[in-house]
C-alpha cells in the first residue's frame, strides 16, 4: 500500500466514522445561531417551561466563595439526581443547582430565608437537546462524562487529521489543483475578514 493510498483510505474512514459528530454539530449550530427564533417559537406555545416536582424542607450552609461544587454534591445526592450539574448565586438568599443530561433537566432552587429546595423539570425541546451536546465538554463530571470528554478530543484530533489529509490529497491532483486554490484562498480570507471585522 503506497502513501498516497494510505492517505485516500484514512481520509475515507475519518469521514464515516465522524459523520455523526459532524452532523451533530451541524444541526446544533443552527439553534445557536437563530436562539431568539426557538425561544419565540416555544412562547407562542404557551406551556410553562417548567414544572415543579416537589418542594422539601433544607437547611445547608452556603460557602461564601464562587465554589459552589461541594455544595452542589450535597443537594444533588439528597434529592436523588444524576447527570451534569453545577451551582450558581442567584442572589443572596438563593442559589441555584442544575442538573442536566440530553433529555432532561431539573434546577433545584435553595431559599435559604425559607430554608426549603424547589425541584423543577423542563420541559423537553429538541433545541436544548441539540445545544446540550453540542457545548458538553470537560472532565470535571466523573463516568461517562469523561468519556464523552475524551471522545470530543478524539473527534477534534480527527478532524484535524481529516483536514490535513484532504490537503494531500488535493496536492497530489493537479487536476483540482486551480480550483482547490480558489476554495483555500476564499475560505482563509472569508475567516479573516470576519477576525477582522469582529
Amino acid at each position: 500500500m503506497t502513501f498516497h493510498h494510505l492517505n485516500r483510505r484514512t481520509h475515507l474512514y475519518l469521514a464515516l466514522f465522524l459523520s455523526p459528530w459532524f452532523w451533530m454539530y451541524g444541526v446544533s449550530s443552527i439553534p445557536f445561531s437563530h436562539n431568539q427564533y426557538f425561544e419565540e417559537l416555544d412562547k407562542a406555545k404557551g406551556i410553562p417551561p417548567w414544572t415543579k416536582r416537589a418542594e422539601i424542607p433544607f437547611e445547608q450552609p452556603v460557602p461564601d466563595g464562587p465554589e459552589l461544587r461541594p455544595f452542589a454534591d450535597q443537594v444533588v445526592k439528597l434529592v436523588g439526581l444524576s447527570g451534569s450539574y453545577g451551582a450558581y448565586r442567584q442572589s443572596p438568599k438563593q442559589v441555584n443547582v442544575y442538573v442536566y443530561t440530553f433529555w432532561k433537566s431539573t434546577q433545584v432552587k435553595y431559599f435559604l430565608e425559607e430554608k426549603k429546595l424547589v425541584m423543577e423539570d423542563r420541559r423537553f425541546r429538541w433545541d436544548h437537546f441539540f445545544t446540550g451536546m453540542h457545548a458538553k465538554g470537560g472532565f470535571d463530571q466523573g463516568g461517562w462524562h469523561n468519556v464523552w470528554g475524551v471522545m470530543v478530543d478524539l473527534v477534534c484530533l480527527g478532524l484535524l487529521l481529516w483536514v490535513v489529509t484532504g490537503l494531500i490529497m488535493w496536492c497530489s491532483l493537479p487536476v483540482v489543483r486551480g480550483w482547490g486554490w480558489v476554495a483555500l484562498v476564499s475560505g482563509v480570507v472569508s475567516f479573516g475578514v470576519f477576525l477582522w471585522r469582529l
